[in-house]
């Protein structure tokens, strides 16, 4: 049962991240990482740091 959860919780974040990491410029096959929960504070970190970048231009 554990499992499924794993499941369900990985689809909901890696879904949205397949869509919001092309924007950022960044490989939307990174969006996998985000079946950990460290992966996905890694790429919000990440995609924080982009969003940064592209408010300096």
């Amino acid at each position: 049962m554990s499992g499924i959860w794993w499941l369900v919780i990985g689809v909901i974040t890696i879904v949205p991240m397949l869509k919001l990491l092309p924007f950022f410029g960044i490989n939307k096959y990174w969006a996998a990482a985000a079946i950990l929960p460290i992966g996905t504070i890694g790429l919000l970190w990440w995609m924080s740091i982009k969003l940064q970048e592209l408010e300096k231009r």
